[in-house]
């Protein structure tokens, strides 16, 4: 949507449109008002009306490696930008994190491994994980045959391993925040998760910290912000002792809600286990200026730079001291507020997404080799 909205609504010196975007996306429309938006959005359209609208694009944009318009573009020989969200070209299941054990996968596709893969997560069942596992060669092949390829993060780069490649991280629209100060003399620190409740988001390292600090009596209150599959396991274990009383869910929350609750929060958790290719919680818990500690995920690490927290990635006890160290420092607090809210502002703004976007179509659109192009 920022993407789309900031192309279409660019202007030249003369005022005129510098690009025409056409988004066509699988999304139903439901009670969405298409005709708000300055873009054109062609909803669910069959194999044919989708051929029609790629053989009159200039250029096509695919978001992750779609196979029917990443393999129709190629054939129609136009110039074809993969932006990647996920690991589907190195992983079967696209979250590079084994299932069946709850742990990062080590990279078992890529090293040759494959039949790791079969096993990974065992729901998947025979056919469909074999599917996808023959699917990854699919897709990796046509991604090696795109006229780019476009990376969150460098360090996403590394892991995929494509020609082509540029780094182009994601923009964050600007978030009008609530900071409001806690009375700490009344209230206990509030410390959150915000995310889906899935085993890759390491919400069960978090509890598993807050366990640790009850024990330690270190004060403080835990909110769980989202939804999921693992919501009823997590709920079930804070109603044993020490976590009795001191953890909250507050499932999905509409933004002018989680901006009212996340007013009060001293800390943001963010403890993934993988699936990681940016961290958008993190980005934008950094504009805000909220204190940030997160699994040392290489996308989380990059995000975060220098103004953040990091912690060794599913390790409960050194989640718990980092978040100890810092519940008792109101002045480090204050200091990652504003070393996170200078770093959003220089490294993610949408109009700098944009602009980098522009400068890549206008590359292709005049046939240029890309090796001179690079963002960060």
């Amino acid at each position: 949507m920022s993407l789309a909205r900031g192309l279409a609504e660019s202007r030249d010196e003369h005022a005129s449109a510098e690009v025409e975007v056409t988004v066509i996306t699988q999304t139903p429309r439901k009670e969405f008002r298409d005709e708000e938006l300055p873009f054109r959005v062609v909803r669910e359209p069959n194999l044919w009306e989708l051929s029609r609208l790629l053989w009159t694009a200039d250029l096509i944009h695919v978001a992750g490696p779609a196979l029917s318009p990443l393999l129709l573009g190629l054939l129609m020989r136009k110039p074809v930008v993969v932006e990647h969200h996920g690991f589907q070209l190195i992983c079967p299941t696209g979250q590079l994190f084994i299932e069946s054990s709850g742990e990062p996968c080590p990279g078992h596709f890529m090293a040759g491994n494959r039949g790791e893969c079969w096993k990974c997560d065992p729901a998947l069942g025979w056919f469909a994980s074999r599917k996808l596992w023959l699917l990854t060669f699919v897709r990796r092949w046509l991604c090696k045959r795109a006229t780019a390829n476009i990376m969150p993060t460098q360090w996403l780069g590394t892991q995929l391993k494509l020609p082509n490649a540029t780094t182009i991280h994601h923009g964050l629209v600007p978030i009008e925040a609530i900071r409001e100060v806690r009375c700490e003399a009344s209230q206990n620190p509030l410390v959150v998760f915000q995310g889906r409740l899935v085993t890759t988001k390491g919400a069960l390292v978090l509890l598993e910290a807050a366990r640790i600090l009850f024990e330690q009596k270190v004060q403080f209150e835990l909110l769980f912000i989202g939804d999921g599959p693992e919501r009823a396991k997590l709920e079930a274990l804070t109603k044993n002792p020490p976590l009795t009383g001191h953890v909250r869910f507050a499932g999905r929350l509409g933004q002018t809600q989680l901006e009212e609750v996340l007013s009060q929060a001293s800390i943001v958790v963010v403890p993934s286990l993988g699936g990681e290719v940016f961290g958008m919680v993190a980005a934008e818990n950094m504009q805000r200026g909220l204190p940030v500690i997160a699994s040392d995920l290489g996308s989380l690490a990059e995000v975060l730079g220098e103004s953040g927290i990091t912690f060794r990635t599913g390790d409960s006890a050194e989640l718990a001291k980092k978040i100890r160290e810092l519940l008792q420092s109101p002045k480090c607090r204050e200091e990652m507020s504003h070393q996170e809210k200078v770093r959003a502002a220089q490294a993610f703004p949408v109009s700098k997404m944009v602009h980098e976007h522009r400068l890549l179509y206008e590359k292709l659109s005049k046939r240029e080799d890309l090796t001179s192009l690079s963002f960060n």
